[in-house]
């Protein structure tokens, strides 16, 4: 054989392979071109349709709640009234005198909290019974009490506390907020928390974990306390009037209704603005520390690499 023909041979060869990988190509590509159209296609219809599906639900939800709230507001609200709260307010008048209800209305809020028991009932009766100036030395003087009792309880019980704690994780992690940085931190870190939905409750005993200094703990938890008693004293005197109006004692006006809704709204949306900033304040100093435990890491870790290469 020839070296042309040779030539020629090889060129026939070359050009067979390439018709073969490209047809081999079109069968591999372009026939599979036509269902990732048409998956792109299905998609956002599919994504479409599932938004509208939720959308439904979202909507038939909100339909739902309104419609509870509406029959709460009709039967549930005036049945509470009339069955819970008047009784309750009728056998306190009758039963204790002022100072004798003052009395036990600071003994329960002192003490509710060393049993892990909310002392929101107390703080309502003595809005309802005290107002605004006797009520809130009367909340305060009884939290302060509940304040300090948890936490000397819990130096005494600190390893078992901490035993308790290592079950939630997340929750240290957040307690240990308030033993960081110097005093005025504390304050404010503690002051925080009892603005925020963390329950206080529990963060009487946890805090002894921390490095947490009385004095920061004790005025931060009462400083984080006195927007919350002023909550609990406007809603016991408005639980008042509405119970006098449901059993014919005042009679309320149109534009005292109006009043009373609106500032009801007002003190909702500050309350739970309130506790957002708290939260919202809380995880930013979380990621701070974070931060700079990531980066004392990183220094450490640089530092001891140069010390082996030296």
């Amino acid at each position: 054989m020839t070296q042309e023909s040779s030539g020629e041979l090889e060129r026939h060869a070359n050009s067979a392979h390439y018709v073969r990988g490209k047809s081999e190509y079109v069968r591999l590509v372009m026939s599979d071109e036509p269902g990732a159209v048409e998956n792109e296609m299905l998609q956002p219809q599919a994504e479409s349709r599932f938004n509208s599906f939720r959308w439904w639900i979202k909507a038939f939800l909100w339909c739902f709640v309104i419609v509870v709230i509406g029959l709460l507001m009709k039967w549930g609200v005036p049945f509470f009234f009339e069955k819970v709260v008047y009784p309750i307010m009728e056998w306190e008048s009758t039963a204790f005198g002022r100072p004798v209800l003052a009395l036990v209305l600071v003994a329960s809020l002192a003490l509710f909290p060393v049993f892990v028991i909310p002392s929101g009932p107390s703080m309502w009766l003595a809005g309802m019974f005290f107002g605004y100036g006797l009520g809130f030395v009367i909340i305060m003087v009884g939290t302060t009490i509940g304040m300090v009792l948890p936490y000397l309880i819990g130096l005494l019980f600190h390893d078992r506390i901490h035993q308790w704690l290592n079950r939630w994780p997340q929750y240290v992690e957040m307690i240990r907020l308030a033993g960081e940085g110097s005093s005025f931190h504390q304050f404010r870190v503690v002051a925080l928390f009892r603005i925020s939905p963390f329950p206080y409750t529990i963060f009487n005993y946890a805090i002894v974990v921390t490095n947490t200094r009385f004095w920061p703990y004790l005025c931060g938890s009462i400083a984080g306390m006195v927007p919350e008693a002023f909550l609990y004293i406007y809603s016991g005197r408005l639980i008042k009037t509405f119970a006098d109006a449901q059993n014919g004692k005042r009679h309320l006006t149109t534009m005292e209704m109006v009043y009373n809704i609106i500032s009801l709204i007002i003190a909702v949306v500050t309350i739970v603005a309130f506790t957002v900033y708290a939260k919202r304040t809380l995880n930013e100093l979380k990621m701070e520390v974070a931060n700079e435990e990531g980066a004392s890491v990183s220094d450490n870790t640089s530092l001891e690499m140069e010390k082996g290469s030296h």
